[in-house]
């Protein structure tokens, strides 16, 4: 890495510190502009209209060595959510460490169906397995905060920040340590089942770039799909008739996903696209 570069002088405006973070982070950053908004945003607790509005007034003298420090761990190749603390889904603000996968657009096309499925009239039940930060569970509640939500993880860190997330956010979750649906109650069912589980195969090119997040979350086996199978057996005995389930998976495993669902006796079986396009949720509805 070249040498850190020195940072504006004490009394120069917000707007300068945009501008030098925009291009130190040019080539670090595919997006720079947005980042060092997001830096200025973290540092000195502001929104986007109070980063405008006040463009022209000074950096308070305590915001320039915060955003230096994040700036440092930015060049060294952390990724930005871990360099703030905390990353947006969803409208929802939500802490992140190293423990957890940092949650991403691809994953609101999972949410925005689980919460189209869901309608008053009925008391829902809803399970997320592979819950990491509690992103998926906790879009789900804020969206319906009647529903009864229940978590599963495996990871004692990862639930930890989940729990903590929940907490912030003030939307209640049973939170349940443990593998897929080991931890939860004998005879508990549910009306709505959703995961993002690891669905990376252990020699994925694509590791590479994720090397700052946990494996056990990215990496389902050598073939990249045995957890979809894990999933489907397992959520059995929580199953009622019409119970509906999705599972994210990647842009390649939609065939795969669909069949295994077909095989284990789900019915109206479905692929939805994400943003960008790709194949990226399928599920269906448990018909017995």
């Amino acid at each position: 890495m070249p040498d850190f570069p020195e940072g504006p002088s004490e009394d120069a405006s917000v707007s300068c510190w945009r501008h030098f973070l925009c291009r130190v982070l040019t080539g670090a950053s595919d997006v720079p502009y947005q980042e060092a908004r997001w830096i200025l945003q973290s540092v000195l607790g502001w929104s986007g209209t109070d980063l405008l509005r006040n463009a022209g007034c000074p950096l308070p003298l305590a915001a320039g060595p915060a955003a230096m420090d994040i700036l440092r761990r930015r060049l060294q190749g952390d990724p930005l959510a871990h360099c703030l603390g905390r990353w947006s889904f969803m409208d929802l603000e939500l802490q992140v460490s190293p423990d957890v996968l940092i949650p991403r657009p691809d994953t609101e096309t999972l949410v925005r169906w689980a919460i189209g499925q869901m309608h008053s009239g009925k008391p829902w039940r809803v399970l997320d397995l592979g819950t990491g930060s509690g992103a998926v569970a906790l879009a789900i509640a804020h969206a319906w905060p009647d529903a009864e939500i229940w978590a599963v993880e495996r990871s004692v860190e990862a639930l930890r920040i989940a729990e903590k997330n929940g907490e912030i956010l003030g939307h209640q979750v049973h939170w349940c340590c443990g593998d897929w649906c080991a931890p939860l109650p004998q005879g508990l069912k549910f009306d709505l089942i959703v995961s993002n589980p690891p669905y990376l195969s252990d020699s994925d090119p694509h590791l590479d770039e994720l090397c700052h997040e946990p494996r056990m979350a990215l990496v389902s086996g050598p073939e990249g799909n045995e957890c979809f199978g894990t999933i489907l057996e397992q959520v059995r005995p929580h199953l009622q008739p019409h119970t509906r389930l999705a599972l994210e998976h990647g842009c390649d495993q939609s065939g795969f996903v669909q069949g295994l669902l077909q095989r284990h006796g789900w019915e109206d079986i479905f692929t939805l696209c994400d943003l960008a396009g790709r194949d990226r949720v399928s599920g269906g509805t448990w018909g017995r």
